[in-house]
């Protein structure tokens, strides 16, 4: 991962859910912070849980926060 915030997690959709970009790829779409953790460790990050996708700073949150699924 080489850009500043090379994970953006997207604006919820109609459904809740948002997608998830990592170096331009997108990963799929969660629906919880377990979901974005889960995304990532399958994108090569083995070792994070939810309370590093909180805290990241790699991570762009648009649309909202990591608390925003809706």
């Amino acid at each position: 991962m080489s850009a500043t915030h090379p994970v953006t997690v997207y604006p919820p959709d109609d459904d809740g859910g948002r997608r998830v970009r990592v170096d331009g790829e997108i990963l799929g779409r969660a629906y919880s912070v377990s979901d974005v953790a889960r995304l990532l460790q399958q994108a090569g990050l083995q070792g994070w849980d939810e309370m590093d996708v909180v805290r990241s700073r790699l991570i762009e949150w648009r649309g909202g926060d990591p608390s925003e699924w809706a």
